[in-house]
């Protein structure tokens, strides 16, 4: 199919969301093998759209419940095993996108993702304290074969996401959270990390795992009296030993999500703001939903403060799910946003001091913090990435520039569910702004960060350092 280029060009001229995308184009019209609705071998070419314009052999078949699909195999190949396969869906009228049977990937999602590493060599520079990061957040996998919201389509947002990896121009990949939508049973939801993970995790970049409020599996427990679908620590066992082995991320501990990168002289922290206690009563009712309780605890901010007071020579970003302070600058957790941000601002001031909550604070959230970032030198916080909202969003706080990803979730518009800002985007499934991924640069030279957008996100926001 030849959406996604059609689609490409839309988004290139406008950086706001609103009246984008309203006109999507009928499938049947750019691509040319929804034609092929006869049982039968075909061949097909560079006019129909297949992969490189290579010639393949096209055979079209029904399973065993009666439903079209459509196989491509290269025509000069031994291999009996097609490369790529589709099937006809019904609710949507015509076939869906081919996906390659190995990879999961959509062929045409690469070509377009070719063109967008394209477009972003040509607005950055390469060398010296010029770092590039994927970044990718919410992803909301779910057990359902949907075509227009969470569902299957969150793992092959992933797959596709990675494909970045060897395009050659990253120093590092982040998950922001919510790698599921948490709403299944609690062996399905391990499953679907499992999957997450093997699709995430490289040999060719560094990565980074983040938590979300979605993945302890929350949603599926609040329909079932809050019982604990996923025991202590399953997330965190899943996802978390792989990332920690790798020789390029450093730690004080392994056991709150908090890791540091350096590249240059940029230095990557994560953070966990899912940072709560496993708490259940004799009924094996969770205490806290984990879901809806945003927070940071003392020992993981006993880890940051470490790590910040070993960043001499740094420019730092932090990445976490959900955003600390809004753009107000009041608390956007449950617990500790703002001494969070705080902390920060006593960080880029070099100051010497003291954590404290107010005693309203239940005993398991309270701090009592003492940081020391007088000896710091030549080192500055200058941004916080995160998701969490489904939208884009930037505000500049007392010198740190919060940045806010778009979710790579599909969001249909008919959904109560779906944000303001991605109704605005009339997402489609099988069209470019299904999903959503960038690639974010950060120049200490020119003292800039620009963030690249691909989809359902804006394709160049440019901000001072």
């Amino acid at each position: 199919m030849r959406i996604f280029k059609y689609t490409m060009g839309l988004v290139d001229k406008v950086l706001g969301a609103k009246n984008r995308m309203k006109r999507q184009p009928k499938s049947a019209e750019l691509d040319p093998m929804q034609k092929y609705m006869t049982v039968g071998e075909y061949q097909v070419g560079k006019d129909a759209g297949t992969p490189d314009g290579q010639s393949y052999d096209l055979t079209v078949y029904k399973d065993e419940k009666g439903v079209l699909h459509q196989a491509l195999s290269l025509a000069s190949s031994q291999n009996l095993a097609p490369e790529y396969v589709r099937k006809f869906n019904e609710e949507l009228g015509r076939y869906r996108s081919f996906q390659n049977r190995i990879t999961g990937r959509r062929y045409q999602v690469e070509q377009y993702l070719d063109e967008f590493v394209n477009y972003v060599n040509k607005h950055t520079r390469s060398g010296n304290n010029s770092v590039n990061v994927s970044v990718i957040s919410d992803t909301h996998f779910k057990d359902r074969d949907s075509t227009d919201f969470y569902g299957w389509n969150g793992l092959t947002h992933v797959n596709e996401f990675s494909y970045l990896d060897g395009t050659g121009v990253l120093d590092l990949k982040v998950h922001l959270g919510d790698w599921i939508d948490g709403s299944d049973t609690g062996f399905l939801g391990e499953s679907e990390l499992t999957k997450l993970r093997d699709a995430f995790k490289s040999t060719k970049i560094p990565y980074i795992m983040v938590k979300g409020n979605h993945d302890e599996n929350d949603k599926f427990d609040e329909h079932h009296d809050l019982h604990a679908s996923f025991p202590e620590g399953e997330f965190e066992n899943i996802m978390w030993p792989d990332m920690y082995q790798q020789r390029a991320l450093h730690y004080v501990t392994k056991q709150h999500g908090v890791c540091y990168f350096d590249a240059d002289d940029v230095r990557f922290i994560s953070v966990n703001t899912s940072d709560l206690p496993y708490v259940l009563d004799a009924h094996g009712q969770k205490k806290y939903d984990t879901k809806l309780t945003l927070a940071v605890r003392e020992d993981q901010i006993e880890e940051i403060i470490e790590i910040l007071e070993q960043s001499s020579n740094k420019q730092i970003i932090l990445m976490s799910h959900a955003n600390p302070i809004n753009r107000k600058g009041s608390n956007a957790l449950k617990y500790n946003g703002r001494s969070l941000h705080e902390l920060l601002v006593a960080f880029n001031q070099g100051e010497k001091g003291r954590m404290h909550s107010n005693s309203d604070v239940p005993p398991e959230f309270r701090l009592a913090n003492d940081f020391d970032f007088t000896k710091v030198k030549n080192a500055h916080v200058i941004a916080y990435f995160c998701g969490h909202r489904h939208r884009e969003d930037q505000y500049r706080i007392n010198g740190i520039q919060y940045i806010l990803f778009n979710c790579s979730a599909l969001m249909g518009p008919n959904h109560v569910l779906t944000t303001k800002y991605n109704k605005n985007w009339n997402r489609q499934i099988d069209h470019a702004n299904e999903f959503a991924g960038y690639i974010v640069n950060i120049d200490l030279k020119r003292h800039c960060i620009q963030s690249f957008g691909y989809g359902a996100a804006s394709k160049r926001r440019f901000l001072y350092i």
